[in-house]
């Protein structure tokens, strides 16, 4: 199907009456709903006249020139109509908004942020004291429980898990879960 000047003509006039998208595609036939609206965006009637008075005709497109040829300079602007301004509306209020964040843009460091979740040292020295007893095991070696706690650089031969006895309902023993585990109410902080 293609769009002829008179399929055009039948689509403004029968959007500019208010039919639907699908109503005028059933009228046109051959067509869906979707190549209509994509057609009235395109010859710009997205807006329906009040008065119900048909738009006036868009402008034909100028045809691509052929290789070789030279294209044809556009009018100067004296002779060129300006179109009508848009009539005002009076500006609306806006809404008061609340505060937004700032955007930070992609690449840039986060600036510090205050935190009541961060790690107590004791808790870091009471999981370095354990690290100390820990069993040392391989990946191979682990159960249920034994904590799971990764220690070292999993691309060295330096790595090993914990192997501690877990807390119940944990992967970790008891100096892993202090480190691993926060409140809730530290989580909803650190969100602000």
């Amino acid at each position: 199907m293609s769009w002829t000047d008179e399929r055009v003509e039948l689509l403004i006039k029968l959007w500019s009456e208010g039919q639907s998208a699908s109503q005028i595609a059933k009228e046109l036939g051959g067509v869906t709903r979707n190549a209509v609206i994509g057609k009235v965006h395109r010859l710009g009637l997205s807006n329906r006249s009040a008065s119900g008075a048909a738009p006036a005709k868009p402008a034909p497109r100028e045809k691509p020139a052929a290789k070789g040829e030279a294209r044809p300079k556009p009018a100067p602007a004296e002779t060129q109509a300006a179109p009508e301004p848009a009539p005002e509306a009076e500006p609306a209020q806006k809404p008061a908004t609340p505060a937004r964040r700032t955007i930070i843009p992609a690449g840039q460091p986060l600036p510090p942020q205050p935190s009541a979740n961060e790690i107590s040292p004791e808790a870091l020295a009471n999981v370095r004291e354990v690290e100390k007893k820990a069993k040392k095991i391989s990946l191979m070696e682990l159960t249920e429980r034994t904590c799971k706690w990764p220690i070292g650089d999993p691309a060295t031969d330096e790595f090993w898990f914990c192997g501690l006895a877990v807390q119940p309902g944990k992967p970790y023993c008891e100096a892993h879960v202090s480190v691993a585990f926060q409140p809730m109410s530290s989580r909803r902080d650190r969100r602000r």
